[in-house]
């Protein structure tokens, strides 16, 4: 028996996604716009498939990524899919209201016209999910792909298979394929489902990735939405409460062991203060943390490539001058484990030329630089690309204001890290290297939705003067018009 070569596989997939959209789009046309009662039992059926699904999305992840948290797990993709799904289900009535518009020139509206947006499904969304946090990123879109009447092709990550063929599983028990359907494989699937006609594109990874994707969306003008990362900056305020920033920048850099696109990338913490980031990053840690070689609330790495991506920074780092601080409160010796684990390491003294800060880290290290004034910090930022996330520490309101309105980044949590992406009610996104478009709550309602515009007009022959032949009226209305 032959075996059949992966070019041969990719065709096979690319014919068969090809048709699926079609019987997607074919639905979608012959049944028009869903009700508000249909977008609401797509919601809930989503939120069954998680809540019933729960041990065994926990076990898929465990094993996915060598050993991972199972509370953490809880927290992210369980619950954190949940909350949105719920939010979505209580407030799409209003969302799809007719939103009333200003008719100009006003006499029109005097005489009756009318003007409205209307929010129409686009039809089918496609959605590539990564495999730092599988699940949510999958689900969690669907709070808005669903609001909106639309129906879902998905293609979840090959980094994360078990977790992926787990979900192709739930989703088969509980939509028909003319609703959702799922495309496990590699990058050539990645790149067939990357290609197809969507109505809307949304994707999650790495930007190098997104270059790809982009490219082959544009071959058939599909609207994408891009969210991807970069090297989100902590900034530690001369008035920060030193301790409890610590908590809070080592929570987020070791939940998922900072696997996570928003997770802090780098420190700057003002110059005489630096031994104290230090020192309470390890009292943070530890107490998180007592052990963590076989602690089942500490994440391992993905995988063997990215454990050895993570390694040669550290390497690199070294090598240039940057003093490491491994924090490693039991002294576990980590060179022999099943896992990838690794435990949170400082780097001190970073230059622009090591690795680690050039690229996204995506792990539990955490470079620290010194900075003497705030002009400092905020031009530091601004010299590189655009960050999904910034974090600003500190108790100044003025500090607070002139890093603020002196940065741009897609998104930023005050005396917090990550935590802006909880917030249902807030547009989740990026700006340029760090992604393009958002969504979550309203914001996802409408982006995966048409906003069509409707002039109704009046009955009245209102606009006579604007026909030929032109006279005095019209003469009188533009010179009325065209005026300072």
């Amino acid at each position: 028996m032959t075996q059949e070569s992966p070019a041969a596989g990719s065709r096979d997939a690319e014919i068969r996604m090809n048709a699926v959209l079609a019987a997607q789009r074919a639905a979608h046309l012959k049944d028009g716009a869903p009700s508000a009662e249909r977008r609401i039992e797509w919601l809930d059926r989503a939120i069954g498939l998680i809540v019933g699904h729960k041990e065994q999305i926990a076990d898929a992840l465990r094993e996915d990524f060598g050993h991972r948290s199972v509370h953490a797990t809880l927290l992210t993709d369980v619950s954190g899919s949940i909350g949105p799904l719920k939010h979505a289900k209580a407030h799409l009535r209003s969302w799809m209201r007719r939103e009333k518009r200003k008719v100009t020139p006003t006499i029109l509206g005097v005489f009756g016209a009318r003007a409205y947006v209307e929010y129409q499904p686009k039809g089918v969304v496609g959605v590539i999910s990564p495999w730092n946090f599988p699940v949510n990123l999958t689900f969690s879109p669907l709070a808005g792909i669903f609001a909106a009447g639309n129906r879902v092709m998905i293609k979840p990550s090959e980094f994360t298979p078990r977790s992926s063929e787990l979900m192709e599983r739930m989703f088969r028990s509980a939509f028909d394929e003319s609703e959702v359907a799922v495309f496990t494989g590699g990058p050539d699937v990645g790149g067939a489902f990357s290609r197809l006609a969507f109505d809307h594109l949304l994707f999650t990874g790495a930007t190098s990735i997104a270059y790809h994707v982009m490219r082959a969306a544009a071959e058939n003008l599909v609207p994408t939405t891009l969210e991807l990362g970069g090297k989100s900056p902590v900034i530690i305020g001369s008035s920060a409460d030193m301790a409890l920033t610590a908590k809070r920048v080592m929570m987020g850099k070791t939940l998922n062991a900072g696997q996570i696109c928003l997770a802090p990338d780098y420190v700057l913490v003002p110059e005489g203060r630096k031994a104290e980031f230090v020192g309470a990053a390890e009292i943070a840690v530890k107490a998180m943390f007592p052990t963590m070689k076989d602690n089942p609330d500490y994440t391992s790495v993905i995988n063997q490539r990215h454990y050895d991506r993570l390694t040669g920074y550290l390497d690199d780092a070294k090598a240039k001058g940057a003093e490491l601080i491994e924090i490693n409160p039991a002294r576990e010796d980590f060179r022999q484990q099943p896992f990838h684990k690794i435990p949170p390491t400082l780097v001190l003294n970073p230059t622009d030329d090591m690795q680690i800060m050039k690229d996204e880290i995506f792990g539990p290290l955490l470079p620290v630089k010194t900075y003497t004034r705030t002009d400092e910090a905020v031009d530091y930022v601004n010299a590189h690309a655009r960050p999904l996330g910034l974090y600003y520490f500190g108790n100044d309101p003025a500090e607070q204001s002139k890093v603020l309105s002196r940065t741009v980044s897609g998104g930023v949590s005050v005396n917090d890290v990550v935590m802006h992406v909880s917030m249902e009610d807030l547009p989740f996104g990026g700006i340029g290297p760090s992604g393009m478009g958002a969504y979550h709550g309203i914001d996802g309602f409408r982006t995966f939705s048409h906003a069509k515009a409707v002039f109704q007009q009046t009955k009245s022959d209102v606009t006579a003067m604007m026909r030929p032949p032109y006279g005095e009226k019209i003469q009188k209305m533009l010179d009325g018009q065209i005026k300072r």
